[in-house]
């Protein structure tokens, strides 16, 4: 089952991290200057997991795959790793919508 991990980024801004089951980061969020919206960042992801529609599938400027999930008010809230292919990208969205709606919230700040 996955989790979610709260992180104290080098600056001070709060980050989370979404696992999959086998400890691989599947999402990341982007920085907040104030825990509670990191929180509310959590929430948004478990929301908008289940809907593709809400999921960007995007090229990097180096050709690789990768993901954004998009809250309703179209605000990225997290991005995935970049894939060595778009099948490999298609997996790691599954992976999101999946592990997300009842992941664990893991305070690690």
């Amino acid at each position: 089952m996955g989790k979610f991990e709260i992180k104290t980024r080098k600056n001070g801004e709060f980050q989370f991290d979404l696992k999959a089951g086998n400890g691989q980061v599947i999402l990341t969020s982007e920085g907040y200057t104030a825990k509670a919206n990191c929180h509310n960042g959590i929430e948004s992801v478990k929301k908008n997991a289940k809907d593709d529609s809400k999921f960007e599938r995007k090229t990097s400027s180096n050709g690789k795959p990768y993901f954004n999930l998009k809250a309703t008010n179209g605000q990225v809230i997290g991005t995935s790793e970049m894939y060595e292919s778009e099948a490999s990208r298609e997996n790691g969205i599954e992976s999101v919508k999946k592990n997300a709606p009842d992941a664990e919230v893991v305070d690690l700040s």
